[in-house]
Formats: C-alpha cells, structure tokens, sequence
C-alpha cells in the first residue's frame, strides 16, 4: 500500500521540505499531488531523520504548504526502453514529445546507471570517421572515448553537433551505429533546428533525441544527461551497438547544479559552483567506454560554452581533467569565414594515435597528421613575425610556409556544412599541401612514404 503524506513544511526555489517522513530513502521518487489534482515528480535530495528535502522536477509554481500531498514510489527515477527509442524524439525526462505513442519498454532502468568496472573496461583504439578534416586528420576520435569540444557563445557549436551526429560512422559498415542526442537548457529555435535537420538528412533514424528547453526546469536540466546516457547504455551493451553520445550544452547542466546547489544553501566552491562539481561531471563522462567481450561501445562528445572565452573557467578545467583531450573552437577563424572554426594547434586528442594508422585508417596517417601539425605551427609563427618585422624580412622557405598555412585554413580546415570527407580524402588534401612546402622541410616523412603518395600530386 503506497502511503500519502501531507507534511510540506517549506518551499525554497525548486525545493520542499516535508516532515514526519520515516520511510524516505535518498534517491527514491515522489509523486507530488497539487490541490488542483495535478500530479508532479520530485526526487528525495536529502534525508535528516524523519526529514526528506524534495526537488521537483516541473517547480514549484503553484504548490501550497498546508494542501500539497507526498506519495512515496519505493524507487528511483527510471526510463522505459526498447529497440523502439530509434527514431524518436524525448523529453528531458523520457516524455515523447514528438506526436509519437508512447514507448513500450522492454525493460526500465535506474537513470543513474551501474558504474563500469575499471578492469572490465576496454581501451578505446578503433577509429570514428565524423566527415570533418580537422577532427577525423589531426584530433582523431576513438571509439570508446571521450573528447568534449569548448566552444565559445555565438560560435557555431551546434551546427557542428548536428553536421557530427548526420556523419559520424565506425569504417567497417556492417556494425551498427546510433546517435544519442542529449540537449540541455537549448532555445525553441535550436531544438527547431535539430529535429529538423535529423529529419530532413534521414539521420533522425538512427539517433534518439531527449531535449530540454531553456523554459523547463532546471531541475529537469540535472536529469537529461543521465536519461541520454542510460539510454546509450541499453544500445550499446544490451543491443550491442557503437553508440555516439553528443550532449549539449554541459553549461547550462553546470548553472542548474549551481542553482540547485544554492537552493540547498550548500557552500560555494569556485565561481559558486558546488564543490562536488568535479565528481557529479566524472560520474556522467565515465559512464562512456567499452567492455571486454562486449561488441557495442558509447563514445562521448561533451559540447559546452566557456564563459567570456575563459579555459581556466571551473566547468572547461574540470572537464579537461576527466576527458581524454578537446576540441576548442576559435573566434579568430571564425572571423575569417572558416567553418568548422577549430583550431587544431590547442586542440588535443590524447588517445589519437592508437586509433590511427595500419589497418584502421592509412598507413601514412601518424607521419602526415605530425607533418602538418608542425607546419601549420610554423606558418602561423611566420605569420605574427610578418606583422612585426613586415613580409620583406620573410625568407624564401618562410614564405612557403605562409602560403601553407593560408592554403591549410582555407582548403583543409574549412569545409561545407553538408561535405561529408572520408579519411582517405582528408589525408590526399593533407599531401596536397604538404607539396607546398620543400621535400627537406617534411623531416616527420619517410622516403618510402614520400614517395608512394607524393607521386602524381605535383
């Protein structure tokens, strides 16, 4: 018999108290019944005795002390799944939300998920292709790994989320691949755009999407990424699917766990940030990997805005401490009409040369990938030696390697929003322009390799 309490004894933003609850565990779900009869759910954040502090998912607008009724579930809060979730797009919370019916589940599960054993995980060292040059040729992204992106406000972050989750594919094309698109705090106009690119492309078969708009509660904000990857879990490990993970924007997940932190009149860690900030973040990035004797894997793509630009800002350091590199988005670029406007010198993926090479990519891949990287360095150390000294100081080489870096921003980096390039066209662009430079300069490039792709590109 499920036991109905009418104890509310205060209301503090997006919290209750109630007391006289004896029953109540951390964790577990409430239903809230409003004198309306409106039913909402909340989830015990905190247990003192007889007395549970409850957050409520939908707020608290409209709730009333004396009248307001607590009903217990004896769990925490789960999502219904099945092969069915393909397709379709969710709520936050694991609503469908797309005129859809409603999912018959094949199994619920604790959104919190069930941590990965460190020693039952598998290294992540098998290539994704996503179709972008500078991410598939210099900061490679492994299957199994997590590699967030740090973008900056008004920087096309989610243009280049949809162009990863329409493109993104393992090589070998009979394995199965998913995409699991987890928004939070995104306007109308964004989760507009997402639908319908998912839809129009036909990528919308193959990717789930769970979205929280700006005007839903951010308490609702704390759950979506769990509901994404639980959901991402059950493909990947009970399907076995290589499932993408892309969750956007973790800002707006960190700002609600300020809030809800405030709230709770919790004390203030850097910037008024929760001082648990690093694990709550390590808690969601570690739930991506894989498992020995497992076929299906998740990888994770983090998008999140750095305020003012700042990479020193709590939520970036601490996500560059947990993930395995980054993939940061420049102004700069931008300003010179290159999209994707990522710079590939900060930018970093730590676990890019065990994806790469013989028998994942191309055997030239390691050296080109160094080759470039350096000379790109280099023409950008020319360039702010120009501005100083002026071009006629500029020796003959120094000049190629302008003309290098110029060449490398316009036709490697920038590419179409729709251009999907496959590896082994990303690498020919790559010879293309090391070809600019003289043969003496490429020092990272064997004679043997030199000459069995440098041949015909002249």
């Amino acid at each position: 018999m499920i036991k109905e309490y009418q104890t509310v004894t205060g209301i503090a933003g997006p919290l209750i108290i109630a007391d006289r609850i004896p029953d109540a565990k951390f964790d577990e779900v409430v239903d809230i019944e409003l004198p309306s009869g409106e039913i909402r759910t909340g989830k015990i954040l905190e247990v003192d005795g007889d007395r549970a502090m409850i957050q409520v998912f939908e707020g608290t607008e409209g709730l009333d002390i004396s009248s307001t009724k607590i009903r217990l579930k004896g769990r925490g809060l789960e999502i219904g799944v099945s092969p069915d979730i393909l397709g379709r797009v969710f709520s936050g919370l694991g609503k469908p939300i797309d005129n859809g019916p409603q999912i018959i589940p094949e199994k619920k599960l604790d959104i919190n998920g069930a941590p990965i054993n460190p020693y039952a995980r598998d290294y992540p060292n098998d290539f994704i292709q996503t179709g972008i040059s500078s991410i598939d040729g210099l900061n490679t992204l492994s299957r199994g790994q997590k590699l967030p992106i740090f973008s900056g406000s008004g920087l096309p972050h989610s243009r280049i989320a949809a162009q990863i989750a329409r493109q993104a594919r393992v090589l070998r094309g009979e394995e199965k691949f998913a995409v699991v698109f987890g928004a939070m705090g995104i306007t109308f106009e964004e989760a507009e755009f997402f639908m319908t690119n998912f839809r129009e492309t036909g990528a919308i078969e193959n990717a789930v999407l769970y979205t929280n708009l700006a005007n839903d509660p951010a308490i609702e904000r704390i759950a979506t990424p769990r509901v994404a990857l639980t959901a991402a879990e059950y493909l990947a490990f009970d399907l076995g699917m290589h499932v993408l993970v892309i969750l956007t924007d973790m800002t707006n997940y960190c700002e609600s766990l300020r809030e809800v932190s405030a709230a709770r009149k919790e004390v203030p860690g850097r910037r008024g940030y929760p001082g648990y900030l690093y694990t709550d973040l390590a808690m969601l990035y570690e739930r991506a990997g894989r498992i020995k004797d497992k076929p299906g894997s998740i990888t994770l793509i983090p998008i999140l805005t750095m305020p003012d630009d700042d990479k020193t800002h709590p939520i970036p350091d601490l996500t560059g401490y947990i993930t395995e590199g980054q993939i940061i988005l420049d102004r700069g670029l931008e300003r010179k009409k290159v999209y994707p406007p990522i710079d590939p010198l900060p930018s970093l993926s730590r676990l890019r040369d065990k994806a790469i090479g013989q028998g994942k990519t191309r055997e030239d891949h390691p050296p080109v990938a160094s080759q470039v990287f350096a000379a790109y360095s280099r023409g950008r150390e020319v360039r702010e030696l120009m501005v100083v000294l002026g071009e006629g100081s500029l020796s003959d080489v120094d000049r190629q390697y302008l003309k290098f870096a110029e060449q490398f921003e316009k036709n490697f980096l920038s590419q179409g929003e729709n251009e999907n390039r496959s590896i082994t066209d990303t690498l020919d662009l790559c010879w293309e322009l090391l070809l600019i430079l003289p043969r003496e300069e490429l020092k990272r490039i064997r004679d043997e390799l030199y000459q069995k792709y440098a041949h015909g590109k002249r």
